[in-house]
């Protein structure tokens, strides 16, 4: 009876066992592999499709692409072909890694999406125009999350609600009457992104949560060096006309408004917000 149990153990454990009666055999142990990576489209802030073939890819796979944006997969794949959908928003060289449900490398390739010209956006205010250059590259979602409100028109008729002279300027979230509209999802902190909070350059506002920037922003009148930690706020681009605006705006007079410090005594408006670049 003892013998026949090893002889059990040794055909369920045939590879451990390394050996066992003439008749055993072992059953392949399948594995995920990725033969080819494929897109339908490469063009900053348009949906891309990409196409992954390979051999039992129904066990499952990881797919890391930081230039994408909500990576979905579509339904009909099948075991040796998936196919997912995101936008696009990183631009350059940007890193695909695929990995299995183990974290093993099954794939390692770069996409390139290029961008013909940086985006600008013209700010006019009731105090001039100011023109602002944005960085997709050192901030994707952060300039993505920034653009969807420039062209849902969101920014119309807001206001600079909160200035403080010799620090920032801070607007995009108050109408004239201090009331605040609702926003989208908040999106992920990409401050420590290289880009520093010198004077004159953009970043997100955000609460005390590091993942909570929506519609707000401010621009730094002053060198804002310490907001640069990876907890810091995340600049996304930069004045390139228009500062002598933000110093008369940080230099207006201002008050405290239904229970927030530095408003201006009379309203900064924004009154239209558009990519023209």
């Amino acid at each position: 009876m003892k013998s026949k149990l090893l002889f059990i153990s040794c055909t369920i454990a045939l590879t451990a066992c390394g050996g066992g009666s003439d008749n055993a055999t072992s059953t392949p142990q399948k594995k995920v592999s990725v033969s080819e990576v494929t897109t339908d489209q490469l063009v900053y802030r348009k949906t891309s499709v990409m196409t992954v073939k390979g051999q039992n890819l129904d066990m499952g796979i990881n797919l890391s692409h930081p230039g994408c944006l909500k990576i979905t997969e579509l339904t009909g794949s099948t075991a040796t072909q998936k196919v997912f959908s995101c936008k696009l928003v990183g631009v350059g060289s940007v890193p695909v890694i695929i990995t299995d449900g183990n974290k093993n490398s099954l794939y390692t390739g770069n996409l390139t999406i290029p961008l013909a010209a940086q985006p600008q956006v013209t700010m006019n205010t009731s105090l001039g125009n100011i023109v602002i250059e944005l960085n997709p590259a050192k901030a994707p979602i952060t300039v993505d999350n920034f653009l969807n409100y420039v062209e849902s028109g969101f920014y119309v008729n807001k206001i600079f609600h909160r200035v403080i002279k010799n620090f920032m300027i801070q607007g995009g979230g108050f109408t004239a009457d201090l009331s605040q509209p609702a926003t989208q999802a908040p999106i992920k902190l990409e401050a420590g992104n290289g880009l520093s909070n010198l004077r004159g350059t953009i970043a997100m506002a955000r609460t005390s949560v590091f993942d909570s920037a929506t519609s707000q922003f401010f621009i730094n009148a002053v060198d804002n060096k310490s907001f640069d930690a990876v907890d810091g706020y995340a600049a996304f681009g930069k004045v390139l006309s228009g500062l002598d605006v933000v110093d008369k705006i940080q230099a207006v007079p201002t008050t405290t408004r239904s229970g927030l410090n530095d408003v201006p005594v009379n309203n900064i408006l924004i009154n239209t917000m558009l990519q023209t670049k």
